[in-house]
């Protein structure tokens, strides 16, 4: 049972403050939507003079630490109330970590020392740690506790990702973003495994398959691997084929265990195993594919068919549960579920096959994607700013 949230000091607190998921999947899906523009118009035209950063390093970092973490940290703060039992961050300690992840973002384009930008954006993710971390203690449920030092991780690969911006760390600015990749597609595999065959058994009215220990030891330790090995090149360029077929082999299986083939009939859950399907999709193609620029560009086939079809599936569901409504009657969001996809399709395999047509290429997958974010601002963005539908706190 959650802890007595006393009504009149809940009903004080401006509706964007009440619980994590408000303005982290406001601003993180604002963020995208603009962010992505940005990049395009820097690629094509060249570095922007107001931008402290090299632009593709910028590009990177807040697709992963920007966008990315910003949702991760709206789902965690919120889900953390459900699984301790202990009132989730609200109102002006909210408030702060909110500031704490806006201000790099908007101090990438001021004269700010980098310095001084990494230690705001650690802080962002140590408090956000804090956060999550204590109420798991005191709830003295162990089981979440891995997300503790999985931020701890973030950290460690935020502060490389900066050092390699002043040329002082002994890696490439690729070797960072490559192993945030293999961060959040480890994270993902974790959370996916539990909500994934849960909503889609819930929904279709069938019983869960039991996860099995061996199967998601086989298809997370490879990816856990993968995250290390990162930072040793030259260790990941012997190992990385068979660790690829290896880990999208088992994700396929496990993922055909959640019977996606049933879900066909509800985009709120289709839209999961779609998403999901990219994971396998990826490091199969990694693994075998022979084409160099397909290599280079599949990792957008995870990047946004998977990482940021996830973050759009989820975010919608979470905010029609977590505002009073009924998760299945809300916006139809599958134009915006189905243009994510091909979004992604566009900038792995378009790219890949049809490199003279790029910069077309690049502004198709633009558009697809403002597509998708955009329609979950203006379908949610509302319910995020106003109380719940059915009065209760949160």
């Amino acid at each position: 049972m959650l802890n007595i949230t006393d009504k009149a000091k809940e009903e004080a607190i401006p509706a964007i403050l009440r619980l994590g998921f408000r303005p982290f999947f406001l601003l993180g899906a604002l963020y995208a939507f603009i962010a992505i523009p940005v990049w395009i118009y820097a690629f094509q035209h060249g570095q922007p003079e107001a931008l402290s950063v090299p632009a593709l390093w910028w590009h990177a970092h807040e697709m992963l630490f920007g966008f990315s973490m910003a949702i991760v940290a709206g789902f965690v703060l919120t889900a953390v109330q459900n699984w301790t039992g202990v009132n989730g961050t609200k109102s002006t300690r909210l408030g702060v970590i909110v500031g704490l992840w806006l201000a790099p973002r908007i101090l990438f384009w001021t004269s700010t020392p980098l310095w001084v930008i990494a230690i705001i954006d650690a802080l962002f993710l140590v408090v956000t740690a804090y956060e999550v971390g204590f109420r798991v203690v005191k709830s003295e449920g162990w089981r979440n506790l891995f997300f503790v030092p999985l931020f701890a991780l973030a950290i460690f690969a935020n502060f490389a990702s900066f050092a390699t911006v002043t040329g002082v760390a002994p890696f490439s600015s690729t070797s960072v973003w490559q192993a945030m990749l293999w961060w959040f597609m480890l994270l993902l595999s974790v959370m996916g495994g539990r909500v994934i065959p849960f909503f889609t058994a819930r929904r279709f009215h069938f019983d869960k398959p039991e996860p099995q220990l061996w199967l998601d030891m086989a298809a997370n330790l490879p990816l856990a691997l993968l995250f290390i090995l990162s930072f040793f090149p030259m260790t990941l360029a012997e190992l990385q084929t068979p660790l690829f077929i290896w880990a999208g082999l088992f994700q396929a299986i496990r993922m055909m265990r959640w019977k996606p083939h049933r879900t066909l009939g509800e985009p709120l859950v289709w839209s999961l195993h779609l998403a999901y399907a990219c994971i396998p999709t990826y490091l199969l193609v990694k693994g075998i594919t022979t084409n160099a620029l397909l290599s280079h560009n599949a990792l957008h086939i995870f990047a946004i068919g998977a990482l940021s079809g996830l973050i759009l599936a989820m975010i919608a569901r979470v905010t029609m549960g977590h505002t009073g409504r009924n998760i299945y009657q809300g916006p139809q969001m599958r134009v915006a579920f189905i243009a994510l996809v091909l979004s992604a399709l566009v900038r792995s395999l378009g790219v890949a096959y049809f490199p003279q047509y790029i910069m077309e290429m690049l502004d198709v997958a633009a558009v697809l994607w403002m597509v998708a974010f955009g329609m979950y601002l203006l379908k949610f963005g509302k319910m995020l700013l106003t109380p719940r539908a059915d009065g209760h706190p949160g």
